[in-house]
């Protein structure tokens, strides 16, 4: 019997007219077929899910439909009902078996039904207040915080501020939930820009944000494996000759100022004006996105910043490298301790005091805000309150540092410090360790903290071989900047430098598996000063004194291969304060009394470890093998070379171990490597030279009220 056979067809319409032509010419019978379905069926009498014995009507949920009514069914096996004329039986019908229909009348009031209000997992703890809010005062309180950060200076008005997004509408008006229905004005109106509302889009999720960025960002694009692709613009870089400090009567003797500096100092009154530009051209805007974030995972010095931006791409951004805030702590925010006005998009007045350029990036500490004018790249706001954190930790005497740190199985932590091409990222991502944080810490009496939430990455030829971590953490949710992707298959090309050599990828620090949750830990043991050396003549790896710790991260010394003349390729020395002088606010000086004394306090070792070549300069040498620095990084985490003899090289005066498990003996004195010991005495005097130059921008600093740590530190540098 063929599976035909199991369904029975009436030859004939209620009517009685005969079935006629149906799909593709084939006879197919006006009744329809009876299908069993999982519906019971006992005694005649089929039963609607949901509502025993009886068959909702469709349309209304719940109901049953009364006999006799045209175009309705009526019940099956109901004594005394009849089926209406004209409609097939529910005995013929396959049963639709799902939930009861809808009532939305319209597709934008079922995709309003779609979303639902999210709401707090924690209950709120009101015993010790006062008095609990109500959602609505809430709501109004942070609105008009909110409209107190965009408030003009020179008009003393806030922008009517609405929380929802414009573009969401119902039948030609705005679609305004409950929450949504709220604004606030911080003073009467008095201009035409405050006529309108501005639409305030906050603490967005990822999917959210990637909705806005596809739909309204030219250059936003979903790549092969869910990260969000997009565009800084003309800049793809920072802009360090564009930013600038303002300069007052508080901070004039405390910042460091002058050569060497990277504070370009700017006056009050020109930072007021950038940031009414910046203020304006937000409030012009018909949407801004706003995020409420913190910085440092201890929470006994953690920071409240706020960032209003033109872009979802900034606003995603900022997402990932913040620390994200649960929806309990979002209604606790209140005032943040800095803000941010990133109108990126916008360029600066040339014509003002100061300006160098169309773009601006400007600190003002003391009114504890930002401004970012003419350039869109997204690191200049993670950069720029590193600066904040640089300037705000040292007052509570807690050390900011520019440095990776993991922490080891029983608990024992490592600094790395390093400039680009160093290994920093490589060495401190270790799979034997836990991961606290790529860049940026603070070490304070509580122990060590990561001040971000997220990762910053390079991923300009990055592979899986090589990055295993970083490469399965570009997944949705990461933010891909400036990188070329397969136009069909958004298969991203990491080795295509079209747009810029500087392509990175930002997501959270939760993407990398062997990340610490919550980025905290104690003490540190080791701290490590990286150093890729092409001239070829520092040793893999010395042990260091509190003071020759302190020069050697005063210098932050790496080298750099300059390119070629006449065919010979010869490194440049690159010397970068506390090995990030980019970001630092005070004088170097300063930053490494403070790693000295925490380092005495808690007896952390100092190591200078060489990235770079062996057996000559660039070019004639080679590399270090990174299986060898990998085999003396695990020796200085397992402490062994705390147990080795050491022998002190000429003229840096280093500490150079006997020995190290699983490294040649000779590899370790540089000198052994050479072929040519006049050339390796040469050079080394050459680069002590560079030192002792360098050093002179900070030999005329006093460190409290004498000069004598000042002098350990110079007696430390290489003779």
């Amino acid at each position: 019997m063929s599976d035909a056979a199991e369904f029975s067809f009436d030859s004939k319409s209620a009517n009685g007219s005969s079935f006629g032509m149906g799909f593709m010419g084939m006879g197919v019978p006006n009744g329809l077929a009876k299908i069993h379905t999982h519906v019971e069926e006992n005694d005649r009498r089929m039963t609607a899910p949901g509502t025993p014995g009886r068959t909702t009507a469709p349309g209304t949920p719940g109901r049953t439909t009364a006999p006799g009514t045209p175009g309705r069914t009526t019940a099956p096996g109901t004594p005394g009902r009849t089926t209406t004329p004209g409609t097939p039986s529910a005995a013929d019908v396959c049963i639709d078996d799902s939930v009861p229909t809808v009532r939305a009348k319209t597709l934008d009031e079922l995709h309003a039904l779609q979303r639902k209000r999210s709401a707090p997992t924690t209950p709120k703890d009101v015993t010790n207040k006062a008095f609990a809010l109500s959602e609505e005062e809430r709501l109004r309180m942070q609105l008009q915080s909110i409209s107190a950060s965009l408030a003009s200076l020179t008009r003393e008005t806030g922008p009517m501020v609405v929380r929802g997004d414009p573009d969401k509408k119902i039948d030609g008006s705005e679609t305004k939930l409950e929450h949504e229905k709220l604004h606030y004005t911080l003073q009467p109106n008095i201009s035409d820009s405050a006529l309108k509302f501005t639409h305030i889009l906050y603490n967005l999720s990822p999917a959210e944000l990637y909705e806005q960025a596809i739909k309204f960002e030219k250059g936003s694009f979903v790549t092969s494996t869910g990260a969000l692709a997009t565009l800084s613009g003309a800049k793809t870089g920072r802009s360090p000759r564009d930013k600038r400090v303002v300069r007052d009567e508080q901070n004039e003797d405390e910042l460091w100022w002058g050569k060497g500096s990277p504070n370009i100092e700017m006056d009050e009154h020109t930072f007021l004006v950038n940031r009414e530009r910046a203020v304006d051209y937000l409030n012009s805007l018909e949407k801004v996105f706003v995020n409420d974030l913190f910085l440092n995972w201890d929470p006994e010095h953690r920071i409240k910043v706020r960032i209003i931006s033109a872009r979802a791409y900034h606003s995603l951004f900022m997402y990932n490298m913040c620390i994200r805030p649960t929806l309990e702590e979002l209604e606790d925010f209140g005032t943040p301790d800095f803000t941010i006005y990133n109108a990126g998009q916008f360029p600066c007045n040339r014509y003002t005091h100061y300006m160098t350029s169309s773009t601006s990036i400007d600190l003002n500490l003391q009114r504890k805000e930002m401004v970012i004018l003419g350039t869109q790249y997204a690191g200049e706001m993670k950069k720029g309150l590193f600066s904040v954190m640089h300037y705000l930790m040292p007052q509570r005497g807690i050390l900011s540092v520019h440095s990776g740190c993991n922490m080891g199985k029983d608990g024992d932590v490592a600094l790395f410090f390093g400039l680009s091409g160093t290994g920093k990222t490589t060495l401190s991502t270790d799979p034997n360790r836990y991961l606290i944080g790529d860049d940026e810490h603070c070490w304070s009496d509580n122990g060590v903290s990561n001040i971000e939430g997220g990762c910053y990455a390079k991923c300009i030829d990055l592979s899986q071989e090589k990055e295993p971590d970083i490469w399965n953490a570009i997944k949705f949710g990461t933010v891909l900047e400036n990188v070329v992707f397969d136009e069909h298959t958004r298969e991203v090309y990491y080795e295509d430098r079209s747009v810029t050599e500087n392509t990175r990828a930002c997501y959270p620090i939760e993407y990398i598996p062997n990340a610490k949750i919550p980025c905290v830990g104690p003490h540190p043991k080791n701290v490590i000063l990286l150093a890729c050396d092409a001239f070829g003549v520092l040793p893999p790896i010395s042990k260091l004194t509190l003071p020759q710790t302190m020069y050697h991260f005063i210098s932050g010394y790496t080298a750099l291969i300059a390119g070629t003349e006449d065919g010979i390729l010869e490194p440049q020395a690159t010397f970068s304060a506390c090995f990030g002088a980019a970001f630092i606010m005070l004088h170097p000086t300063q930053y490494a009394a403070m790693l000295a004394e925490r380092m005495r306090r808690h007896g952390a070792t100092g190591w200078l470890v060489n990235t770079g070549w062996s057996g000559g300069s660039y070019g004639v040498g080679q590399r270090m093998k990174l299986a060898y620095t990998r085999k003396i990084i695990d020796a200085i985490h397992n402490g062994s070379l705390l147990n080795a003899k050491y022998e002190e090289t000429p003229v840096f005066k280093l500490q150079i171990p006997d020995y190290i498990d699983g490294i040649p003996s000779h590899i370790l004195h540089p000198e052994n490597t050479w072929s040519d010991v006049k050339a390796y005495r040469e050079t080394l005097e050459k680069l002590a030279g560079l030192f002792k130059k360098n050093f002179e921008n900070f030999s005329d600093y006093k460190i409290g009220n004498d000069s004598r740590l000042t002098q350990e530190i110079m007696e430390a540098g290489p003779l």
